[in-house]
């Protein structure tokens, strides 16, 4: 067997567009067999969020389903779902979206499937949860962007909220559910029985705001937008130089005093209003115009050299050209290659996983729809090519 963090875990991802799809992809990063099932004709509809394209693989599929094998089967049939029941009787993880409803109604709830098989981790990702009064509202991330409160911290002080550029709050849900599902497997090597997870966008959300969120709940007072500032922290923002955006990250009163020696401006620093990071929070409305000044005297460049020297944290904004160009992302495996069944070079988002110590699965494609269905119903079922044909002729696979 392979050296895979993960080798010999087999992970059956019924689940669409992002949240559970990204989980999944993870677990098949650290070596998982993950085996996507998708509806036949249509599959996964991401697929055809597009442009862009490569071939009729849409950017956003291609992000979230690499390392999986493709399966097609149709639940809404019989034969169907008999085939899914007997793939769930050979995993160990099942990662779905289902609507609540519709899983019982199929036969698929959580406790269904844990009485076929004692030790499947079922993890369920839903808009708001298998609790509460929204359970069977469907939960898309813009809409949790929204309620979350995430939205409200979100954009510029004196303008309207702003969704974050990215699907964050799905993405934070595949982070915790991948999390969690890891937690059960090593929970099942001492219990023996499965578990069932209960992962809510919303939940998710909330939990990733962390000292923004606790510090309404410490003071009662609803944060107002910072826009690319800090609500806690001073100076902590974007600052327009004089040719270009800088990100100042000031996280101590020690380089407080070293910008502002750089800067030639020590008394700033000395200033009892400003000498420490409570005061510079408090009287921002009064520091925030002078640095702006301070920082449109010298290029960005020439920030980033004196800054660099000083030790005071800061950054360039970026965009993705200048992000993948650069040496940084080349050392860290940013931008991964990879080649399609045509020989063809696709470059994928690269894994952040770096484990010394144990082997990682080479990369590769995102299936087409239903690419492996053969071989999987062939190699985990045994299944004749007869009777495999006699499937695909009922509308099954």
């Amino acid at each position: 067997m392979p050296d895979y963090p993960l080798a010999g875990v087999r992970v059956l991802d019924a689940s669409r567009v992002l949240a559970g799809p990204f989980c999944g992809q993870l677990l098949a990063d650290l070596g998982a067999e993950v085996i996507k099932v998708e509806r036949p004709g249509a599959g996964d509809e991401t697929r055809s969020w597009g442009p862009p394209f490569h071939d009729d693989l849409s950017a956003y599929f291609l992000s979230c389903n690499r390392n999986k094998k493709g399966v097609s089967i149709d639940l809404a049939k019989a034969e169907g779902l008999d085939l899914f029941y007997r793939l769930v009787d050979k995993s160990d993880i099942l990662l779905e979206n289902f609507r609540a409803a519709s899983a019982e109604k199929l036969g698929l709830s959580p406790q269904h499937l844990l009485a076929r098989n004692p030790r499947l981790i079922v993890c369920s990702i839903s808009g708001f949860g298998r609790t509460g009064p929204w359970t069977d509202l469907p939960g898309y991330d813009f809409a949790v962007q929204g309620l979350s409160g995430l939205m409200s911290i979100t954009g510029p002080f004196d303008g309207p909220p702003s969704k974050v550029g990215v699907a964050v709050t799905d993405v934070l849900t595949g982070l915790y559910a991948a999390t969690g599902i890891l937690a059960c497997l090593h929970a099942r090597q001492t219990s023996g029985r499965g578990y069932v997870l209960d992962f809510a966008l919303l939940d998710c959300a909330v939990a990733a705001q962390v000292n923004v969120a606790q510090a309404y709940l410490t003071s009662g007072i609803v944060p107002p937008r910072q826009g690319n500032a800090h609500l806690q922290i001073v100076p902590y923002q974007a600052f327009k130089t004089m040719d270009d955006w800088l990100i100042l990250a000031v996280g101590n009163d020690g380089q407080f005093q070293r910008f502002c020696a750089v800067a030639g401006r020590p008394a700033l620093a000395a200033n009892p209003r400003f000498a420490t990071n409570s005061e510079r929070v408090r009287h921002r409305a009064e520091l925030i115009p002078m640095m702006e000044a301070i920082m449109k005297e010298r290029t960005a460049k020439q920030w980033e050299s004196a800054l660099l020297e000083a030790g005071v944290p800061h950054a360039p904004v970026w965009n993705y050209a200048q992000l993948f160009s650069s040496e940084q992302a080349a050392a860290r495996g940013l931008r991964l290659r990879v080649r399609d069944a045509s020989g063809k070079d696709v470059d994928l988002v690269g894994s952040p996983f770096h484990i010394t110590g144990a082997a990682a699965p080479p990369a590769a494609m995102p299936p087409r729809l239903g690419e492996q269905t053969e071989e999987v119903l062939r190699s985990l079922l045994g299944l004749t090519p007869d009777k495999i044909e006699a499937l695909r002729g009922a509308g099954a696979i």
